[in-house]
């Protein structure tokens, strides 16, 4: 294991200033700088720069000041990247955008995600289980023969050098072999879970182009067999410059008539070769979540994508070749991509498709049990429901292997920090990680050489200048802000799909503060260096001039007996004198229910609630209670576009129903907007 407990009272690490500190809930072990990656990468800098650096935080520093071009090479060098023609400088220049980074060099992602095959044929590569069919087992060899026959499948389909191959497929191995494949033809992947709805998969799709489209017909989830022939059929007609469908296996659909199946396509072997692209070449198309309108195609390169997962997952994450790495994810996700990439360090993927519960709150916990999961990732709302559920997966389950544990998609309160240590494991390392598809991975998160103090994120990774901006565009410590980075990152978007002058990529995260990109979080970053996340600042609550993180509220009303889930947003009013309407959402669990009346007993305690947790300011206006709260697939709350049904949008304006959890859930929303 990485760390022990400890809880020490007061500060235990100061920069400028002294300050009182949450209880530490896990401290880096004493040897840290010798027995793990990122201690041994801190001396690697030592050695280069002829720095010295006494702890993470002066690395840091460094690494986003002086030595940023300088960590980066390190990087390169540190994990053995494999060039064809090495890069000419590491930064063309600190601009953004138009940060152009590694020029010259010639690579490819998925050479160095095979490249552990060369020594570890015979080990196994990933395991996948699966609600739809047995659990499987892959080999290194096997993954990497897979990918040659899939390699000269496409091959045989016309697919070449700046193609596109669309995916409309769970999280099984084929899915991860039809991706190296394409990537290592020089094509561009791009991905939806087959729970997307047709619209939602032609408003990503159809902005791409894709010539190849690899799809099921099916799946299971959970008990239910789900049927997707009608979904393909009206995907492949919407899709004009689709040449080729592929078909993966499902055993409980027939075969649609004018489709290759995957054993056509993977019936033929070839030498595997791999395409030397620019680091800049196009990897894969990933797309925001589309609530404020057509998602946006933000496009990653090669060599960024490579060299950040390397950073990250190598160093942060301090992942090796012998963890057994999960997260929970569907392949409409940024977390998917993220997840194959512990390829590029040798460890073995745990994949799981189907329903998280469907075995009641220990279904995902039992499989770290059962298949010996070391690095375990779940979005937060996941350990949030498992710690309502009142499951101790550390005491009921064989979790002796588990050294790691994830959280993203939304800010983990910190009854959330608590519970892992307290039921899960008290010596794992929590890694609450924050960042987005933006840049296909982390600004901020956990690192085996920080403490984990509850309730905030241990701190900011190597090479992401993170800063908090006030509205001035003034750094601030200690304070609430806008979540900036001053300095570019190699997995900064190339750009947007079909984007020829840069306007929508410019516009969507430079528009506010000249040359800084501004991600849309609200970030408070302590003196410590950590910092916690408290909600999206496009869904600010502005009460009386003070502004309120909807993750705050979050926090306490689900903390709530009888709380299930809640969304609140704020109702501006034109007149300048008008505070406005806070208005709070809630789902209720079995048994309880909420009357029209304003001094209804659940409402009554839902508002003491939050007048005793926060203040007398963060009370609402109103309190509903709804059936669900819509959310994206990932579990994004949709904040802003109930926002906008409630000053009355129409509903299919504002989100795309198919990209939705339950697209159902936003109906509520659109009769209570016709009735105020």
């Amino acid at each position: 294991m990485l760390g022990n407990v400890t809880t020490p009272v007061g500060p235990t690490r100061t920069r400028d200033t002294v300050e009182m500190t949450p209880p530490v809930l896990w401290t880096p072990p004493a040897d840290a700088r010798t027995s793990t990656r990122l201690g041994e990468f801190l001396t690697y800098c030592e050695q280069r720069s002829g720095h010295t650096f006494v702890d993470y935080d002066a690395l840091w520093n460094w690494s986003i000041d002086e030595g940023l071009e300088e960590c980066w090479a390190a990087v390169w060098d540190f994990f053995d990247v494999r060039a064809s023609t090495p890069y000419e400088r590491v930064l063309s220049e600190r601009v953004m955008p138009g940060a152009r980074w590694f020029e010259g060099a010639r690579l490819n992602y998925a050479e160095h995600a095979l490249r552990a095959a060369d020594a570890r044929r015979d080990e196994i590569a990933i395991v996948a289980r699966s609600q739809t069919r047995d659990r499987v087992e892959v080999t290194w060899a096997e993954l990497t023969e897979q990918v040659a026959r899939a390699r000269a499948g496409l091959q045989r389909l016309g697919v070449g050098r700046g193609d596109r191959v669309a995916a409309y497929l769970p999280n099984v191995p084929e899915t991860i072999v039809g991706f190296l494949a394409a990537c290592s033809l020089g094509a561009t992947w791009t991905s939806c879970a087959p729970e997307f709805g047709v619209q939602a998969v032609l408003d990503r799709f159809t902005q791409v182009e894709p010539t190849v489209l690899l799809a099921v017909e099916g799946y299971r989830y959970g008990r239910h067999a789900v049927s997707r022939l009608d979904e393909l059929a009206a995907i492949r007609s919407g899709l004009p410059s689709l040449r080729h469908t592929v078909v993966v296996p499902h055993p409980d659909a027939p075969v649609s008539t004018g489709v290759l199946s995957w054993a056509e396509l993977t019936s033929e072997i070839a030498p595997l070769d791999f395409e030397q692209v620019p680091a800049d070449h196009p990897l894969y198309v990933l797309y925001s979540s589309g609530t404020t309108g057509l998602p946006k195609p933000i496009v990653h390169g090669h060599g960024g994508v490579l060299l950040e997962h390397l950073k990250v997952m190598g160093l942060h994450a301090d992942m090796r070749s012998d963890d057994r790495f999960f997260w929970f994810t569907t392949t409409g996700w940024m977390m998917w991509n993220y997840l194959v990439s512990g390829l590029l360090h040798g460890a073995r993927l745990v994949l799981f498709d189907g329903d998280p519960g469907h075995d009641g709150p220990m279904t995902l916990w039992q499989l770290a049990a059962d298949e010996g999961v070391t690095w375990f990732g779940v979005g937060a709302p996941f350990i949030t429901a498992s710690r309502r559920a009142g499951i101790t997966p550390g005491a009921q389950l064989d979790l002796s292997q588990l050294r790691a544990v994830g959280s993203t998609g939304a800010p983990l309160p910190a009854e959330g920090f608590r519970w892992i240590y307290d039921a899960v494991a008290p010596d794992v390392l929590l890694s609450p990680i924050s960042g987005g598809t933006d840049i296909c991975s982390a600004f901020v998160g956990g690192s085996p050489m920080t403490p984990v103090w509850e309730g905030e994120i241990p701190c900011s990774y190597l090479g992401c200048a993170v800063r908090a901006f006030d509205e001035s565009g003034q750094p601030i410590v200690g304070r609430t802000g806008e979540l900036v980075v001053t300095q570019p990152m190699p997995s900064m978007p190339v750009g947007f799909w079909n984007d020829p002058d840069g306007r929508r990529y410019s516009s969507a995260y430079f528009e506010d503060f000249p040359g800084v990109w501004r991600h849309g979080d609200w970030i408070t970053i302590t003196e410590r260096g950590s910092c916690v996340i408290t909600g999206r600042s496009d869904a600010t609550l502005n009460r009386g001039g003070v502004r309120v993180g909807t993750a705050e509220i979050y926090r306490v009303v689900e903390a709530l007996e009888g709380v299930d889930d809640s969304l609140v947003v704020h109702l501006e009013s034109p007149d300048a004198d008008d505070p406005g309407t806070l208005v709070l959402f809630v789902v209720l669990g079995a048994g309880e229910t909420m009357g029209p009346a304003p001094d209804d007993p659940v409402r009554a305690r839902i508002r003491a609630g939050l007048r005793t947790g926060l203040s007398p300011r963060h009370v609402p206006d109103e309190v509903h209670q709804v059936p669900a709260i819509p959310t994206t697939l990932s579990g994004k709350k949709l904040e802003l576009p109930v926002k906008k049904i409630l000053l009355g949008a129409d509903p299919d304006a504002v989100a795309s129903r198919g990209a939705l959890k339950d697209p159902a859930a936003l109906e509520p929303f659109a009769e209570m907007a016709r009735n105020r």
